[in-house]
């Protein structure tokens, strides 16, 4: 078994502490809706609280236990009830798979009883490449978008578990600087070789011309996009809040003042006309990955900052804060051209629409996990937001969602065509 953040080597000891460290995680999340809110639909186009804490051990039984070893489960009734999310156009299309879910005793105890079946089967099971990390790093995919939720909450119906938050910390920056990218090549997806083991659409690798442009150094910030809001009139994004005539960011624990020098967290849609007001454009998937991983030597990196792996100097990412931090504040992380902020404190949107590369095949541990959302109704977003896991934080990696759902941390930054 092979897997791109555990450069070293893999063995079952450091697959079943991931594993612990990411149920530990999940648990402190689940700490933050208090008792009363555990039953609430934060985002009503999706499954209420409940769902997802039977659904990440119940992924977990279903891919390793019944699929990849072929044995029995725990609870066959609950392994159906939690077995998959939902992603519906608009909120008259969710439909609940029940009215009558089960008390939180009896979800927690299943996620016991799951707990001793994966670890058992991470010791001793002949496990395969795929399902083990399809289980480890589909828990981390659902941290994040637990967030997206618990970020819904109104505050009163939250705690704070303990994570730091970032602060506003006013910088000095040419204001939109843009930063000339020459004609090169990028390389998309992966092969198995290099990383081992990856999400179906990360694969095949191919390579393909990009064209000379230039792109923000930064993301696209609260103030500049408070200019624009201001100039067209057009609607405050869902992070923001107004208040007695003055902005406020909703950040994960509190409302505080609108931190100018952070980046925008905002839908595709409002990105695209926020591009197309400065005269600009959304980058390309292709472009993105120039402006990061590319370099002035015709060399690709594996990450912007080089081929070390992700740690904290980097970037944004891996819980380092609830929220997103000014623009700028890890230098370290900035790539070759020195554009900064490419993974961390927010994914990128691109306008690339979401697909299969050439040669797509279904994963086996999980054969709808892309497929299904080939619709042309999604957008490939890259790089990272505070709460993705570091071992997420990958060139291959890619994530997507609808242009008009709000409740992602995304920002943006723009191009123009040289």
């Amino acid at each position: 078994m092979k897997h791109a953040a555990l450069g070293d080597g893999v063995t079952r000891e450091r697959l079943i502490a991931w594993y612990r460290e990411g149920r530990a995680r999940t648990e402190m999340l689940f700490r933050i809706p208090i008792a009363e809110a555990y039953y609430d639909r934060p985002i009503a186009l999706r499954n209420p609280i409940v769902f997802y804490e039977g659904h990440i051990p119940a992924f977990a039984v279903n891919t390793l236990i019944k699929l990849g070893l072929h044995q029995s489960g725990i609870d066959e009734e609950y392994e159906v009830l939690f077995a998959r999310g939902i992603d519906p156009e608009d909120e008259t299309r969710v439909k609940s798979p029940t009215d009558l879910w089960p008390t939180r005793d009896e979800v927690q105890a299943y996620g016991r009883a799951a707990d001793k079946m994966i670890e058992h089967a991470l010791c001793e099971g002949a496990i395969d490449d795929e399902s083990p990390f399809t289980v480890l790093e589909h828990e981390q995919m659902h941290q994040e978008t637990l967030l997206y939720m618990f970020h819904n909450l109104p505050y009163e119906r939250k705690v704070d578990p303990g994570l730091r938050g970032g602060t506003e910390q006013p910088r000095n920056r040419a204001t939109e600087q843009l930063i000339s990218i020459p004609r090169g090549v990028a390389t998309l997806g992966a092969t198995r070789e290099e990383i081992g083991f990856g999400w179906d659409n990360e694969f095949p690798s191919m390579r393909v011309d990009v064209d000379a442009f230039s792109i923000q150094k930064h993301n696209v910030t609260n103030g500049e996009y408070l200019e624009f809001v201001k100039a067209t009139g057009a609607p405050a994004p869902h992070f923001w809040e107004q208040r007695d005539g003055e902005w406020y960011w909703r950040g994960m624990f509190a409302l505080v003042p609108l931190p100018l020098s952070s980046p925008v967290y905002v839908m595709h849609d409002e990105a695209t006309a926020y591009a197309t007001w400065r005269g600009m454009r959304l980058p390309t998937e292709e472009e993105y990955h120039r402006a990061a991983f590319g370099t002035p030597s015709g060399e690709e990196r594996l990450h912007p900052w080089g081929n070390e792996l992700p740690d904290a100097t980097r970037g944004n990412f891996d819980f380092a804060n609830w929220d997103p931090v000014p623009v700028g504040s890890y230098p370290s992380g900035a790539s070759a051209w020195g554009v900064h902020d490419l993974v961390g404190n927010g994914w990128e949107w691109t306008s690339t629409i979401f697909d299969g590369f050439p040669g797509f095949e279904a994963m086996k541990s999980y054969e709808l996990y892309s497929a299904d959302f080939f619709d042309g109704c999604h957008y490939v977003l890259k790089g990272a937001s505070p709460v993705t896991a570091k071992e997420l934080v990958r060139r291959s990696f890619r994530n997507w969602f609808r242009p008009n759902y709000p409740y992602v941390f995304a920002t943006f930054r723009c191009v123009l065509s040289s």
